[in-house]
């Protein structure tokens, strides 16, 4: 493993290497549906970061102060990212979807006295205004003329003076604020120093890249795998990275097979969601020889390999800590993997005892030395020594390991659905479902209803339908039926125009189950069309 070096170091490291290498290049596709993209080289980005320094200077930005990055995967994203550093800043990485009161309380809450932001996020951040206090400048990319405090980007950073001599922060210091995904409440903000970031992006030939991969993702910069895992590698080691302005699985291979990529990233849902687009040529017209991926369903495994001419390289991973690696012909089918060297993962009770192979428990981890690396979450001492109990990493997700230690992954603290007695596996019905060439995205997720005992949900398999395929819900109960067996055919099937996802593609089952209560729900049970009466609300 490498030294460790922060952003800045790195992009200086680069500029001394080869500074005219193309070592980003961001893709979008345009209105028409041809692909647009901006190059960023490690002179281009040392020379913009000084540029926007120098902008943050000027705004009065000190150090320690906060501003968010409320965008997709531009280039400026990256900049400001390089900028922070030289002026000592923190900075905020917040999804552009994120809407009224939650963008409201992201902003207010780690004290953010400016923000980079894109056109479309001024709408609803202008209701805000009265509700922060500190925000006191937003510069909006691609935005014209200047109102109140929102002002052009291009103009902005037109009349700033360079930063002279930026310096690299001691690893120690705090880099950003990343959001956890707050499904049960507000979202924690963890701390995250520029050792975190240094570490996850030293780990390029633990995680199977070489010096001869063109890495893609369409994931968001604003989630810790996009900007840690790929940017950082890639930043590290030179690699000429592919960034999607934001994932689209229709594009998805014809993106691939123009820029010559060889890996990607996938996350939670993204694998269903590109096994159901119809077969096409550029399957298999690529040079991608494996795919880094985070909850590959087992049933899908070999199928997504032949079908895509690939490998899945299984791994897990937090935003605060905790790593298991299941690199191709090393593990079995479905498990996340083990431990890297150093480093320890357990099962445990919720008494903290470390559970035997085969029995549900917590994942946790620890250094093989006994030890656990702190995490700060912002303002919250108690979240953050809850993380870190008893001398254990606490992820919150729920698994087992084999009786060779392999680690399997089934569920997130909360999430699982028990039907009847019985435990429903969400992943395999997604599976089966993506198969069927009239599902367009699908998303299986439970639902407790007035008719269910404590405890107890219903499984609703939310889909979109293919266009140009004759759609009959009856298929789906059959198919699920003929798969997996009577106890996975789905209670409910819910048709929607698309499926509400993170940042980081997981899809969002809490806005699904507002969805069923929408006047113009489309929800069939076995016998066709139906009412579900979700917490007091009648859905049709």
């Amino acid at each position: 493993m490498s030294a460790l070096r922060s952003p800045l170091t790195m992009v200086l490291d680069g500029v001394a290497a080869f500074p005219d290498r193309d070592v980003l290049t961001f893709v979008d596709v345009a209105p028409d549906g041809t692909l647009q993209e901006e190059v960023r080289t490690y002179a281009g980005l040392l020379r913009q970061g000084r540029i926007m320094a120098g902008a943050l200077r000027a705004a009065g930005m000190q150090e320690g102060d906060a501003f968010a990055l409320v965008m997709r995967n531009h280039p400026e994203f990256v900049d400001a990212m390089v900028a922070s550093e030289m002026v000592g800043t923190v900075f905020v990485p917040i999804d552009p979807r994120m809407r009224g009161s939650k963008l409201s309380f992201m902003l207010r809450f780690a004290a953010c006295r400016g923000a980079i932001v894109t056109p479309d996020v001024v709408a609803e951040l202008r209701p805000l205004l009265p509700h922060l206090p500190y925000l006191r400048w937003v510069w909006v990319l691609g935005g014209v003329g200047r109102e109140d405090i929102f002002q052009p980007l291009s103009n902005v950073l037109s009349g700033a003076e360079p930063l002279e001599d930026p310096r690299p922060r001691p690893l120690g210091d705090p880099m950003q604020m990343l959001y956890t995904s707050g499904t049960t409440g507000d979202p924690k903000a963890i701390l995250a120093p520029y050792a975190r970031f240094a570490g996850v992006a030293s780990l390029g030939p633990v995680i199977g890249l070489t010096a001869e991969d063109r890495p893609y993702t369409g994931l968001s910069l604003t989630h810790a795998n996009a900007q840690l895992i790929t940017l950082g590698n890639a930043l590290s080691m030179g690699l000429r990275l592919v960034i999607s302005r934001q994932f689209t699985k229709s594009r998805l291979w014809p993106i691939l097979h123009r820029y010559g990529c060889t890996m990607f990233n996938l996350l939670g849902g993204m694998a269903t969601a590109i096994f159901a687009e119809p077969p096409a040529p550029h399957d298999r017209g690529h040079k991608v020889r494996y795919v880094l991926s985070a909850g590959m369903p087992a049933a899908l495994w070999r199928e997504f390999e032949a079908r895509f001419a690939l490998r899945v390289f299984e791994f897990y991973g937090a935003a605060e800590g905790g790593l298991t690696l299941n690199p191709p012909d090393t593990g079995p089918i479905g498990s996340i993997g083990k431990a890297p060297p150093g480093t320890i993962c357990a099962i445990l009770d919720e008494e903290g005892t470390e559970l035997p192979a085969g029995s549900l428990g917590e994942i946790c981890f620890r250094n093989a030395d006994g030890g656990v690396a702190p995490v700060a979450y912002y303002c919250n001492p108690d979240a953050s020594a809850a993380k870190t109990r008893g001398g254990w990493f606490h992820t919150g997700d729920i698994g087992f390991t084999d009786s060779a230690g392999w680690v399997y992954f089934c569920y997130r603290a909360g999430d699982s659905i028990r039907r009847n007695g019985d435990f429903i596996n969400a992943v395999d019905i997604e599976a089966a479902v993506a198969r069927l060439p009239e599902v367009a995205d699908v998303h299986v997720y439970g639902v407790a209803t007035q008719t269910n005992a404590p405890g107890e949900k219903e499984v609703v398999v939310a889909l979109v339908p293919q266009p140009g395929y004759e759609f009959d819900p009856g298929r789906i109960f059959s198919h699920c039926a003929a798969a997996l067996g009577s106890t996975s055919i789905p209670s409910y099937v819910q048709l929607v125009a698309e499926i509400p996802k993170t940042a980081s593609e997981k899809p969002q089952a809490r806005h699904l189950i507002a969805l069923l209560g929408a006047d113009d729900a489309v929800i069939f049970n076995k016998e066709g069309p139906c009412t579900v009466a979700v917490n007091g609300r009648m859905s049709k």
